[in-house]
């Protein structure tokens, strides 16, 4: 069984920086796209991130520029660098991986809490 495990949110003031950490562990034979997500209260979830096995990546307008992703196939893992921090991006972030194993599918971490006070 795959499983995706978030690291690295928490409570940061408005300029600030975190990184978030993203690993999938189990009978992986590959995995393909990996992105991140996050949902604020009363929002649809929406794509922050992504980035293909080969690394290229795509981001939404309102992080670019400050936020980066990034992966280490060796680890199975992506990471999202969140720098310059603003309000609007508290939220619940979630990661997620296109993954080849015994059952193929996409596969959802449990989601981290990101909250950046003004």
């Amino acid at each position: 069984q795959v499983q995706l495990v978030e690291s690295g949110g928490g409570l940061v003031q408005a300029g600030g920086s975190l990184r978030l950490s993203c690993a999938a562990s189990g009978s992986i034979s590959r995995i393909n796209d990996m992105g991140w997500y996050r949902q604020a209260p009363g929002k649809q979830r929406e794509l922050v991130a992504e980035i293909t096995r080969g690394g290229s990546t795509n981001y939404t307008d309102s992080v670019k520029g400050r936020f980066t992703i990034s992966r280490d196939n060796t680890r199975n893992t992506v990471y999202l660098q969140m720098n310059s921090l603003k309000p609007e991006d508290t939220a619940v972030y979630y990661c997620n991986a296109e993954v080849i194993a015994a059952i193929t599918g996409t596969y959802w971490g449990q989601g981290t809490q990101v909250t950046v006070s003004s």
